[in-house]
């Protein structure tokens, strides 16, 4: 139950704890830098207002501060996006079971550091009306459902949060609550938006609207994630069962290809035994298709043997000839975006990809993959790893090999052989650089 006491009484806590001070039921915690700290966060009703203190950050009374601390606000009980937890001992109780959450004085975190600390993840409003009904169930982003080979530990982490943000970023499009994709983390903000951009496809598949919602999206919110848009806009088709082709014209004419890649991701994971076990081919696709498409298969296969590198050579190794080449594109750039596995294993994957003679085309995938996370603005940490392993160069540089490819293409670029080239010559690039 809420904590309550005489409006003149403040229970202070030791450094790194809430600061309990009741007006009605009010909370206060200490304030963030981005709040205008030091200070404490004073709700009262549904209202958040900064309070300074009067006398130095420990002594004398609190006055209201000018400022708007609305951005705390979902970190409140009772308030728009409030935590599930029971008043304000609840949050309390919360905190102290991490220890130590603010690590020192009062306002010396900020608000992005406390919201991870303490796991507070961003919520959504309810959707309405009819899109309700499209809006995606959070347990979708639970891959054992699917009889994936989940292992224990790091990968599987890795993977579930990944379709977690996914699952997000698509409701937060049916509640028309896209701009809280910005409140995930810097290294999920691109499967949020993957996943806006899937739902604006389905959106605008079935409201006809010749994909007003998607370009409204790529201009916008998810102009730095494009490469994750177009994957996302993929996985929208595959969700109509719809070959990714009508309404994905007015998108720019090279990147499109990519829609491809992310229908060969989603239809292989929601058909995952015929995919993988039968290594069937959907009857939808042309043969120009089928390239990309496996590309997407090779990034759910990396999924699906839960970056396990062994697993995965085997799996690989099952397929035609023909389509493993395509199959390792995808495994690379998996390995390098999504992540999931650790130095030893990255050195074994490229052992793999090598003796099945297609090092090439791993270093083709990390190399998109690094070029994609460094327009979002954040490189992940295991980003970093991978390049240098699998590319065998900085990101920086390989990242160079896909913009040089492409400036070789010319503005015409646009058809499927043309986006093949793209990639053949950024694995003339890799081989140039391993040749020395």
């Amino acid at each position: 139950m809420p904590l309550s006491c005489s409006a003149s009484t403040a229970a202070s806590a030791c450094s790194g704890v809430f600061w309990m001070w009741a007006q009605s039921t009010s909370v206060v915690m200490p304030a963030s830098r981005a709040a205008g700290a030091p200070g404490l966060l004073v709700r009262s009703g549904t209202s958040v207002v900064l309070a300074r203190p009067a006398c130095g950050p420990l002594g004398g009374g609190f006055e209201p501060g000018p400022r708007d601390a609305r951005a705390f606000a979902g970190s409140l009980p009772g308030t728009s996006g409030a935590p599930p937890v029971n008043g304000a001992m609840g949050l309390l109780a919360s905190c102290l079971a991490v220890g130590g959450v603010f690590g020192g004085s009062v306002g010396d975190t900020g608000t992005t550091a406390f919201l991870d600390q303490v796991r507070i993840e961003p919520t959504l409003s309810p959707a309405r009306g009819l899109r309700r009904f499209l809006a995606k169930d959070p347990s979708e982003s639970d891959l054992g459902l699917r009889r994936f080979r989940l292992r224990p530990g790091t990968p599987r982490t890795v993977f579930t949060d990944s379709e977690k943000s996914y699952v997000f970023g698509f409701n937060a499009v049916m509640s028309r609550e896209v701009e809280k994709i910005e409140d995930l983390s810097p290294e999920q903000r691109p499967f949020g938006h993957e996943g806006a951009a899937a739902a604006c496809t389905v959106l605008d598949l079935l409201t006809l609207t010749r994909g007003r919602r998607l370009h409204e999206l790529l201009a916008g919110p998810a102009q730095h994630h494009r490469h994750a848009a177009y994957v996302g806009a993929g996985r929208g088709y595959a969700l109509l069962r719809l070959r990714p082709v009508w309404g994905a014209r007015r998108a720019h004419p090279l990147m499109r290809w990519l829609a491809v890649d992310g229908f060969g991701f989603q239809w292989s994971l929601s058909r995952a035994d015929r995919m993988v076990g039968r290594r069937s081919m959907p009857d939808l696709l042309t043969r120009a298709h089928c390239a990309v498409f496996d590309q997407g298969l090779g990034r759910l296969l990396w999924y699906h043997d839960c970056a396990s590198p062994d697993d995965v050579g085997a799996r690989i190794a099952g397929f035609p000839a023909s389509r493993r080449a395509d199959l390792w594109s995808g495994v690379g750039f998996a390995a390098t975006y999504t992540g999931g596995a650790d130095s030893d294993e990255l050195w074994w994957l490229t052992e793999h990809a090598g003796a099945d003679g297609f090092r090439a085309h791993l270093a083709q995938g990390c190399a998109f993959a690094v070029t994609a996370r460094l327009r979002s603005g954040a490189l992940p940490d295991h980003a970093r790893l991978a390049v240098p392993i699998l590319a065998d160069a900085a990101p920086d540089e390989a990242a160079a090999w896909t913009d040089q490819a492409l400036l070789a293409l010319g503005h015409d670029a646009h058809t499927h052989e043309d986006f093949q080239r793209w990639q053949a010559h950024t694995r003339r690039s890799w081989n140039r650089r391993h040749r020395r």
